[in-house]
């Protein structure tokens, strides 16, 4: 790999890891977040829908609809309107660091 690839692939790296969220700062932001989607992502509502395991660019995107007005929903709206992008990059990054499996039916 030439010198210049590689440079600009670490540069990249760096990049991505300074504007990601801080999982451990996420998961205390969450504990209002559980009420209706469970303490680990899980949705304790039929209504509400399962966080753990989501993309970080997605939950981003969505809080930050939320938080905006695109996207409505009211609880939601509420819930969203008060977080900083350091509160929803740091959801997002606990959310997505959840593992969640699944199993196909036999």
């Amino acid at each position: 790999m030439p010198v210049r690839t590689a440079l600009i692939l670490a540069g990249a790296c760096l990049a991505t890891s300074a504007f990601a969220g801080e999982v451990a700062a996420g998961r205390l932001k969450a504990a209002a977040c559980a009420v209706c989607h469970g303490p680990l992502g899980l949705a304790t509502l039929p209504d509400a829908p399962n966080l753990a395991g989501q993309s970080a660019i997605y939950l981003t995107a969505q809080l930050k609809a939320y938080r905006g007005g695109s996207r409505q929903h009211e609880v939601m709206t509420l819930m969203a309107k008060p977080l900083s992008d350091d509160d929803i990059d740091n959801l997002a990054a606990w959310y997505s660091s959840l593992k969640v499996q699944v199993q196909a039916p036999p």
